[in-house]
C-alpha cells in the first residue's frame, strides 16, 4: 500500500494530467506543487508551457509563471536550498562532536563482543550462517556483517 508522500504525487500527477491548456491552477501552498524547489520548478515549467497560469494562494494570489513569479520562485527556492545546507552543515557538526565526546553513533548491537568473537569462531569451523543466525536470533544480515565485516 503507497505512503502518503506517494499518493500525493499521484493525486498530483492525475490533477495535472486533467488540467487543460490555458487554464488556470490555483493552489493554496507552495508545496503542493512538488516534493522541493527543483520538483516545483519543474511543475511550473510544465504548467507554463502548456500555457497554464498557476496561482498560490499563500503568496498573495502570485502567478508563477509571470516574470514576477518566475523571480519569487527562484529567490524562494534559493532561500530552501541554503536551508537545506544549513540544515546538513549543523548535522555534521553533531555528529563530529558527539563522536569526539566519545559516544557511539547508530544503532546498538544485537551482539555482544564477546558473542561476535564466538560467532566468527563457529562460522570458520563450518557452522552455516543460517543456523548461526537461529543460535543467536538475530537476521542472517547481522551473521554476515560480523563474519564479512566491510
Amino acid at each position: 500500500m503507497p505512503n502518503n508522500s506517494v499518493t500525493a504525487r499521484l493525486e498530483r500527477r492525475s490533477a495535472l494530467g486533467q488540467i487543460r491548456n490555458g487554464e488556470t491552477l490555483v493552489v493554496a501552498k507552495l508545496d503542493r506543487l512538488g516534493r522541493d524547489a527543483q520538483d516545483v520548478g519543474a511543475t511550473v515549467k510544465l504548467l507554463a508551457s502548456r500555457k497554464i497560469a498557476v496561482i498560490v494562494l499563500q503568496l498573495g494570489k502570485l502567478d508563477l509563471t509571470s516574470p514576477a513569479g518566475k523571480m519569487m520562485l527562484t529567490m524562494l527556492a534559493a532561500v530552501a536550498e541554503m536551508e537545506r545546507d544549513l540544515l546538513v552543515e549543523r548535522t555534521q557538526a553533531g555528529l563530529a562532536r558527539a563522536k569526539n565526546e566519545g559516544k557511539t553513533l547508530g544503532r546498538p548491537s544485537k551482539t555482544t563482543a564477546e558473542q561476535r568473537v564466538d560467532i566468527i569462531a563457529k562460522y570458520a569451523a563450518g557452522e552455516s550462517v543460517s543456523a548461526l543466525a537461529r543460535t543467536y536470533q538475530v537476521s542472517r544480515a547481522n551473521i554476515l556483517n560480523v563474519v564479512r565485516p566491510t
